[in-house]
């Protein structure tokens, strides 16, 4: 089933799959995050995908986001074997779309692949500027992307990435893949996560006609409605906005704090100001992505 962003009407991506896999009691206290259970209990993963499918998403995001052939080296595991679990991500959520085939409605799976910081497992994500080449960047990304492009997703959700030394890295790796992407920024504020404007990093996604849609992730739902305008307008692609709850991540305590700040009514608004694709990342629950589904429906009447 080819990936195509609608011109009518927004599509509707998950909310934080490790947030509903913790909701059924997993602790993922862990460097590898979610794709433990890819090695202990895949079948959760499979049930929290279908958790946002019922909820109204068309759209599943892997469990690899934090997934990569270091980290499970780092566990006694072998390449071979490791690439069989980056497999087993994409098929789980297959899996779940197959499960809910009855209802007629199109799905899609996106297989994520996570910024090299998120694989350190240090929190350098949200802060980009490794100190690793862009060529040492695209090497490292490129053998865990063939083996989960390999795998058949209909779409590579290039995603949290810090810097435009990544998104370069990710632009590289992807030529040839056969399968599109898209590319989100983590963002804070008008910046990403190393400081560069909103217009340097998306201007990398312009000409890179593998990316089909760009936007943000992970980021606040306050850095949304700007971050639409600058992205469609540096860019003229497709946009894709899916933000964390807006809490405040307390890295001593390892806890969410302070109210959410996601809601339906903001996503109508994303639309409203050019969104193609809606969702939510970290914190945000398959009751929120049903509200966001809702206020979609809505706005698109």
């Amino acid at each position: 089933m080819g990936f195509v962003v609608p011109n009518c009407s927004a599509l509707i991506t998950d909310g934080g799959l490790a947030t509903e896999l913790e909701a059924r009691g997993h602790d993922l206290s862990d460097p590898l995050w979610s794709a433990r259970l890819l090695v202990e209990d895949p079948s959760e993963i499979t049930a929290a995908h279908r958790a946002f499918f019922r909820a109204g998403a068309d759209i599943a995001t892997t469990a690899s986001y934090q997934a990569s052939f270091d980290g499970f080296a780092a566990r006694g595991i072998g390449r071979q074997e490791a690439a069989r679990l980056l497999r087993r991500s994409v098929e789980l959520a297959q899996t779940a779309r197959a499960e809910m085939a009855d209802d007629g409605r199109k799905r899609w799976v996106a297989a994520s692949i996570g910024p090299y910081g998120a694989a350190l497992a240090d929190g350098s994500e949200y802060r980009g500027r490794y100190g690793v080449s862009v060529a040492e960047l695209a090497a490292w990304h490129r053998p865990r992307l063939d083996v989960l492009a390999e795998a058949g997703p209909d779409v590579l959700a290039l995603e949290t990435v810090p810097d435009t030394d990544e998104a370069e890295a990710l632009r590289t790796a992807i030529a040839g893949c056969g399968i599109p992407a898209w590319l989100t920024y983590n963002l804070d504020g008008n910046h990403t996560r190393a400081g560069q404007s909103m217009a340097e990093a998306f201007a990398i996604a312009a000409e890179t006609p593998e990316i089909v849609a760009v936007g943000v992730n992970c980021c606040s739902p306050d850095d949304v409605p700007a971050a639409i305008t600058v992205a469609g307008e540096t860019t003229g692609k497709p946009v894709i906005a899916y933000p964390n709850s807006g809490e405040g991540w307390n890295a001593q305590q390892r806890t969410w704090v302070g109210p959410s700040r996601y809601s339906g009514e903001q996503a109508r608004q994303w639309i409203t100001e050019g969104a193609h694709i809606i969702g939510g990342c970290c914190r945000v629950s398959p009751t929120d992505i049903a509200e966001i589904a809702q206020a979609a429906h809505g706005a698109d009447q």
